[in-house]
C-alpha cells in the first residue's frame, strides 16, 4: 500500500460514519417513563443526597471508580511535536479506546489549550471529583515533570504521565528478561542512553532503582554527552551527567557498552558502533517510525544481540499497552490515592514474569507464530495476551494496598482475577475450576495422534500447567523431529511406536480376540487392528497402562469412537453414548447434548441421553436445569419430533421426579425467563433460565452449537463424551491448541472422578 492511500485510509477510518473514535453509552435501563425519572429528576436526587453526607459514596452511586480522564495540551504529540491541543484530540480519542479494550476503563479525552504549568495544574486538580484518575498524554518536557510532579502532591487519586512511566515500566522487563538470558548482572553492566526527553529520564530512573549503578550510565541528547560542564540543561536532565572523560560522542560510549537504549531519532546508530559492543550486547532502539538502526542491520552485525524497537512488525515491541491500562485497572479498584514506584516496579515484575510462562495458542495465532517461548525474539509479552489484565492489575493492586495508598482493600484474589476476566468477557471461572482440580491429581493421558504440531504443544502445556502425564503413540523420529523443529519441550516423555510388535502389543491383540473372536476378528487380525493407535491406545486404558485417550484430531468421530467402545465399552448403568458441549458463554456455561453421536434418538434414546447429560452436568458443581427443545412449546405444533420430546419429558417426570426438567419448547423460551414466565408460567423452569439444552437430532443440537461458537462468540469445550467405562474423549476434526488442552483437562477430572467411583 502506497503512503498515500494510506493516510486516505486512515482519514476515512476516522471520519465515517460517527466521526471520532470513542461515545458514551447508557449502563442502565431507559426504555420507560420509570427508567428516566430514576435516572435525572427526581429519582437522581437521592444518590446525590448520599454522597453528600458521605463523600466515599461517588464511588457507589457514580462511574468515577472507573473513569479516567486523559488528558494533554497537545505540545508532544506521537513524534508530531507540538501541534496543538486540538490536533491531538485523535491520538487522545485512540488512548481511551485503548484503555476501554484491554482494561474495560472509561475515558473522557480533555485537549487543554494551554502551555503555562499553574493554569495547567489548576485546570486538571478542579477535575478531581469527575475522575477516578488522570493519564497525561503527550507533553513536552521539561514542562510535564513539573506538572505531574505537583498533580501527585496535590490531588488524591492516581496520575500517571504515560509517555515518561509507561515505556520505563514495559523496557524495564523486557530490560531484566534480557539480562536474564544473556547472563549479564544488571550492577555490573555498563549503559548507554541515546536521548534525554521525559521518557528517556523516566526510563533511566527505573533502572537506576532496578539496580543500575551511576557511574555506569552515560546519557545524550541532541547536543552531545550531558556531563557536568553542560550549562544549558535542567536540573533533572543533569542529575544524569557523567563523569568519565574518555566519553566525547556516542560511538566512544558504546565501545564495550552491555546495553543500548535509543529513545532519540531514526538510524543515528552504525553497524560498526554495535560491532564493538561487549559481547551478548542488549540493544533497545525505540524511536518511532524509525529506530535508531534498523533492526535487520543490527542483527546482522551481531548474531548475538537481544533487540527491540518500538515497532510491532518486529520481535520485542517495547508497547505502552501491555503497562497503562493495568496499571490504571490496579489502582482503581483499590481506590489508591496515587501510583507510587512500588506500583509501577510491581508492574514491572508482573509483565516481565508473564513472558516466561507457557503462551496461550490464541496468542501465537494472533501474530501467526508456532510456538511462542522465552527467548531473545520474546522478552516481554505480546498485547494481545489476555492475561495481563490479571497479572498487572493484581500486582499493582497488591502494591498499592501494601505501600498504605489503598482506600480500598482486596481480600478474595481469586474472585478479584475472576472479575477481572468477566470484565472483557473471559469469565472462564468453571475452566479454571475444572483445570485446577486436574492439577490436583494428574493423570497418564495417551494422545493417540501424537505425529501432529497440535497435539504435541497441548502435550507441552499440560506438562508444564501440571494437568496431565502425556503417552504419545505414533512415529517416534518424527515426533521428534516436530519437537525440535518447534523447540518444544517435553522432557523424557515417554513415545510409542504402534507398529513395533512388544510383549504388551501381544497381550493387548489376545484381549481383542477374545472379546470380538464371535464378531469375526481373527488373531492375525487383531494384531493388524492393534497398529491402529485408537485400537492401541483405548487398551492402554483398559489395562489401566494409561488413565485416559485423547483422539479424533485428524479422524472422523465414528472411526475414533469404535475402537473404544469395542474395549472398552460403557459404564454401569448407561444403555448408550453420548456427546456434549460445554459452551463458555457471557452469560455463563450453557450443557448442549446430543451433539455428536446419536444421529435420530427415540423417545427413550432421549430419556436415556437426558438422564446422561444430567449426571454430568452435575459434576461440575452446577444444578442442572434441562430443556428438552423442539420447534413446538408445550402441544402448540404436532409431528414427530415435538411428540417424541414430549413424550420423553412426560417420561423424565415420571422417573426422575427430583430433575429439574421440562419440554418440549422453543430454545429462545428455554433463555429467556420473560418470555417463558410471560407466556408458560406453569413451567418448571420457569423463574430461571435453562443451563442444560437437550436437542431432539444430532443435526440441530451440532447445527446450533456451531453458530454459536461462530456468531456469538461462545468458547465450545467438547465433545464430552459421556457414558464410558473409563475416561476416553475424541476431539472435534481440527482442534486448536487451546480446545485440545481443555479437552485433556476434563479427561483428566473425568479420569479422577472414574477412578475413585471404582474404589467405593
Amino acid at each position: 500500500m502506497n503512503k498515500t492511500n494510506r493516510k486516505l485510509d486512515a482519514l476515512e477510518y476516522h471520519s465515517k460514519g460517527r466521526p471520532g473514535k470513542i461515545q458514551v453509552v447508557p449502563t442502565k435501563p431507559t426504555n420507560t417513563q420509570r427508567d428516566l425519572s430514576l435516572a435525572y429528576s427526581p429519582g437522581v436526587a437521592e444518590p446525590c443526597l448520599r454522597i453528600a453526607e458521605n463523600p466515599d459514596d461517588v464511588y457507589k452511586y457514580t462511574a468515577k471508580g472507573n473513569l479516567v480522564a486523559v488528558i494533554s495540551n497537545g505540545t508532544a504529540v506521537l513524534g508530531l511535536g507540538n501541534i496543538g491541543a486540538a490536533a491531538g484530540k485523535p491520538v487522545m480519542e485512540g488512548k481511551g479506546l485503548l484503555f476501554k479494550i484491554y482494561a474495560d476503563i472509561d475515558v473522557f479525552d480533555l485537549e487543554v489549550d494551554v502551555t503555562d504549568v499553574d493554569a495547567f495544574v489548576n485546570i486538571v486538580k478542579a477535575l478531581e471529583p469527575t475522575f477516578g484518575g488522570i493519564n497525561l498524554e503527550d507533553i513536552s518536557a521539561p514542562t510535564c515533570f513539573e506538572i505531574e510532579r505537583r498533580l501527585k502532591a496535590e490531588m488524591n487519586i492516581p496520575v500517571m504521565h504515560d509517555d515518561q512511566h509507561g515505556t520505563a515500566i514495559i523496557s524495564s522487563a523486557a530490560l531484566l528478561n534480557a539480562l536474564e538470558l544473556q547472563k549479564k548482572k544488571i550492577d555490573k553492566i555498563k549503559m548507554v542512553v541515546n536521548g534525554a526527553g521525559a521518557a528517556a529520564v523516566s526510563c533511566s530512573k527505573m533502572y537506576l532503582s532496578l539496580g543500575v549503578k551511576p557511574e555506569n550510565l552515560v546519557m545524550f541528547d541532541i547536543n552531545g554527552v550531558i556531563h557536568p560542564g553542560r550549562t544549558d540543561l535542567d536540573e533533572m536532565r543533569m542529575a544524569f551527567a557523567t563523569h568519565r572523560t574518555d566519553v566525547s560522542n556516542l560511538a566512544d560510549a558504546m565501545k564495550d557498552a552491555d546495553v543500548f537504549i535509543g529513545l532519540s531519532a531514526g538510524n543515528v546508530v552504525t553497524q560498526q558502533m554495535l560491532k564493538v559492543m561487549a559481547k551478548n550486547p542488549i540493544v533497545f532502539a525505540m524511536a518511532n517510525p524509525t529506530p535508531e538502526i534498523d533492526y535487520e542491520l543490527a542483527c546482522e552485525a551481531r548474531k548475538d544481540i537481544i533487540m527491540a524497537t518500538g515497532r510491532s512488525d518486529y520481535p520485542n515491541q517495547v508497547n505502552n499497552v501491555l503497562g497503562f491500562p493495568y496499571i490504571f485497572r490496579g489502582a482503581l479498584d483499590v481506590r489508591a490515592t496515587t501510583i507510587n514506584e512500588e506500583m509501577k516496579i510491581a508492574a514491572v515484575y508482573a509483565i516481565a514474569e508473564l513472558a516466561k510462562k507457557t503462551v496461550p495458542e490464541e496468542v501465537n495465532l494472533a501474530y501467526n507464530a508456532k510456538n511462542l517461548h522465552f527467548d531473545k525474539n520474546y522478552i516481554i509479552p505480546k498485547p494481545m495476551d489476555n492475561r495481563l489484565i490479571t497479572e498487572v492489575s493484581m500486582a499493582v493492586a497488591k502494591a498499592a494496598m501494601e505501600t498504605g495508598v489503598a482506600r480500598k482493600q482486596i481480600t478474595d484474589w481469586a474472585a478479584y482475577a475472576d472479575e477481572l476476566n468477566a470484565r472483557l468477557g473471559f469469565d472462564n471461572k468453571i475452566l479454571r475450576n475444572i483445570a485446577n482440580k486436574a492439577k490436583s491429581n494428574p493423570k497418564r493421558v495417551v494422545f493417540a495422534e501424537a505425529d501432529n504440531y497440535k497435539i504435541l504443544k497441548s502435550a507441552q502445556i499440560v506438562i508444564d500447567e501440571g494437568i496431565a502425564i502425556p503417552i504419545l503413540l505414533g512415529n517416534v523420529d518424527r515426533i521428534k523431529q516436530i519437537m525440535v523443529e518447534n523447540d518444544l519441550q517435553l522432557g523424557d516423555v515417554e513415545i510409542i511406536d504402534t507398529r513395533v510388535e512388544t510383549e504388551k502389543a501381544c497381550k493387548y491383540a489376545d484381549y481383542l480376540f477374545n472379546k470380538r473372536q464371535r464378531r469375526g476378528v481373527t488373531q492375525f487380525e487383531a494384531k493388524k487392528l492393534l497398529r491402529d493407535r485408537n485400537y492401541f491406545g483405548a487398551c492402554m486404558v483398559q489395562f489401566g497402562d494409561a488413565d485416559a485417550l485423547i483422539s479424533g484430531l485428524t479422524k472422523n468421530y465414528v472411526q475414533t469412537v469404535k475402537p473404544a467402545l469395542q474395549i472398552i465399552g460403557t459404564e454401569p448403568g448407561a444403555n448408550r453414548v453420548a456427546g456434549m458441549y460445554m459452551m463458555i458463554t457471557k452469560k455463563g456455561p450453557v450443557f448442549f447434548g446430543d451433539t455428536t453421536v446419536n444421529v435420530n434418538p427415540s423417545t427413550q434414546e432421549l430419556v436415556d441421553i437426558t438422564v446422561l447429560i444430567e449426571k454430568s452436568v452435575r459434576k461440575f458443581n452446577i444444578k442442572p436445569r434441562v430443556a428438552v427443545l423442539s420447534y413446538s412449546n408445550f402441544g402448540s405444533n404436532d409431528g414427530p419430533i415435538p411428540e417424541k420430546t414430549r413424550e420423553a419429558v412426560n417420561i423424565l417426570h415420571e422417573k426422575y421426579p427430583d430433575m429439574v426438567v421440562d419440554g418440549e419448547m422453543q430454545a429462545n423460551f428455554a433463555i429467556n425467563t420473560d418470555l417463558l414466565a410471560d407466556n408458560y408460567p406453569f413451567s418448571t423452569l420457569a423463574g430461571e433460565a435453562a443451563n442444560t439444552l437437550i436437542f431432539p437430532t444430532l443435526e440441530s443440537g451440532n447445527i446450533a452449537y456451531k453458530l454459536l461458537q461462530e456468531l456469538g462468540g461462545a468458547e465450545a469445550v467438547g465433545p464430552i463424551l459421556l457414558g464410558m467405562k473409563k475416561s476416553v474423549h475424541v476431539l472435534q476434526l481440527g482442534s486448536s491448541v487451546r480446545e485440545i488442552v481443555n479437552m485433556v483437562t476434563i479427561a483428566v477430572v473425568d479420569a479422577q472422578e472414574k477412578e475413585g467411583a471404582q474404589k467405593k
